[in-house]
């Protein structure tokens, strides 16, 4: 299971990097698009911010994912980058849905493998840390 998540984990990291990568640079050639995709992702650049937005997002949790630091901090980042990813692919370009739902299933794999680290963020009731936490370095009460 490690191996398999530690394969996964620079897999998901690559995919992103360059997928990112090449929302700055322009180095994988793009097909034209038309109708309703085309609508979208207009939309999406007429922001300003939007593209930049989510390529920095990719760029980012991807070089997280692949440097294996704050990992279920990347995979929480690309979460709903791959929900919108998805969902343009099943409701506006299906053609392409392949990509995306490895994408999906590495990122529920991974989320999977690091559960532990999402389990305190699963509790149906919580309370906001108080004064009972303690700094670290800090001494205890005896």
């Amino acid at each position: 299971m490690k191996k398999a998540a530690i394969v996964a984990r620079y897999l998901f990291g690559i995919v992103f990097f360059v997928f990112g990568l090449n929302g700055f640079l322009h180095f994988l050639p793009q097909p034209p698009m038309s109708g309703p995709p085309a609508d979208f992702a207009g939309a999406l650049f007429a922001t300003g911010y939007m593209f930049p937005l989510i390529k920095g997002t990719e760029v980012i949790a991807s070089l997280l994912l692949l440097s294996n630091r704050f990992v279920p901090l990347a995979l929480a980042m690309l979460a709903p980058v791959i929900v919108n990813i998805v969902g343009f692919h099943a409701f506006l370009a299906p053609s392409g849905l392949a990509l995306p739902f490895v994408c999906l299933a590495l990122e529920v794999f991974l989320a999977y493998a690091y559960r532990a680290a999402f389990a305190p963020m699963l509790q149906a009731k919580t309370a906001p840390a108080g004064d009972e936490t303690v700094a670290v370095g800090a001494r205890q009460p005896v």
